[in-house]
């Protein structure tokens, strides 16, 4: 029987770290076959309009898929706004893919799928933003500072201060994502990764029925991935940076060093909602172009990107990603499905009472 327990403040730490490449592996929607992914621990969740899938294979082989409401934030009309979406959907996908996460690790160890307490969600969440912005916001700009007591840059008012500062983002992004994916469980979840976006393809591409068979001819990348997202809120965030903080230096300038660069630092935190929701549109318009000299120089740098944050999965990860599509879609796929055999978990409500169904 499966075990039932809540997870420990190591598992905690652990998802935590594992959280940090969830926007790498995700996908936007495609608005008009309204399916997206994303990869989990040895699993793939698809989300498909107000609604999310889990597929998660255990260590017997078994798969077990769940079905649950996509959580928004888009409560007001108004958070569904062109250039003002991004943010609400940034947070969205983390919160989503932080319960998918979870819920992956249970069942691939053979739980229950033990949901996470609010508590342990806004842990998880909070620590894996705030090691994110450690990492790409804090560290650059202070590598940059220092690059600059040894008269390398310039001041934060001039330019200078700006481009080295891109320089380290981008060399910290790319050894970052070089680091996660020689860690055995992030190269399954890359694996996982490729499955999710060969899946999509196959829908996408309107082949005869989406299988593993179909899934493995298609492409590993997608221009839509995460990884794209990431490229395009780095380089809005330099471009923004170096126009705005010089700006706003010139109207306040304190005198106090440590003052000048905190507040700067953290004016920094602040523009990251205008750069997800600039970034969104940018991979929302890159990937909407149907061909032509533009699309490639806009999708090129995250299409290379994920040669990276993708690897060719097996057979076995297909059928994962294929369950998950099939869950996702239900009566509205427009291509038959052919999934494998696999087990459908109930949510914790109604799973309390005993319900499961197996499917062939």
């Amino acid at each position: 029987m499966p075990t039932h327990h809540t997870p420990s403040l190591s598992a905690l730490i652990s998802r935590t770290l594992h959280s940090m490449p969830l926007l790498l592996s995700s996908q936007e929607e495609c608005e008009s076959l309204a399916v997206g992914g994303q990869a989990v621990m040895e699993g793939v969740m698809m989300r498909n309009a107000s609604k999310l899938a889990i597929a998660v294979r255990r260590a017997d082989g078994s798969i077990i898929a769940q079905v649950r409401p996509w959580f928004t934030l888009a409560v007001f009309d108004v958070l569904r706004k062109p250039f003002i979406r991004g943010f609400p959907v940034l947070m969205e996908t983390l919160i989503n893919g932080i319960k998918a996460l979870n819920f992956s690790a249970e069942i691939a160890v053979e739980g229950e799928g033990e949901e996470l307490k609010p508590w342990q969600l806004a842990l998880t969440l909070i620590t894996a933003i705030g090691f994110a912005v450690l990492l790409f916001v804090v560290l650059p700009h202070f590598i940059t500072v220092g690059m600059g007591l040894l008269g390398l840059a310039g001041g934060m008012e001039g330019l200078s201060f700006h481009v080295w500062d891109g320089i380290f983002k981008a060399s910290i992004f790319l050894l970052y994502i070089l680091i996660i994916s020689r860690l055995p469980d992030i190269r399954r979840v890359f694996e996982y990764h490729g499955a999710e976006h060969k899946t999509i393809w196959a829908y996408e591409n309107r082949e005869d029925e989406v299988s593993a068979e179909s899934a493995a001819r298609q492409s590993r990348l997608h221009p839509r991935c995460g990884t794209t997202f990431m490229l395009f809120v780095l380089a809005i965030s330099i471009i923004l940076h170096a126009v705005l903080v010089p700006l706003v230096l010139l109207f306040w300038r304190p005198d106090n060093v440590v003052i000048k660069h905190s507040v700067i630092v953290c004016f920094k935190l602040l523009l990251m909602m205008p750069i997800s929701a600039l970034a969104y549109e940018a991979i929302k318009f890159a990937a909407g172009l149907e061909g032509g000299i533009i699309a490639t120089l806009l999708r090129a740098p995250g299409m290379l990107l994920q040669r990276l944050t993708t690897r060719e999965p097996d057979e076995s990860q297909l059928e994962v990603a294929i369950v998950a599509l099939h869950e996702a879609l239900g009566t509205e796929a427009t291509v038959p499905v052919r999934a494998p055999a696999y087990t459908i978990l109930e949510l914790p409500d109604v799973r309390q009472a005993g319900k499961s169904r197996t499917t062939l």
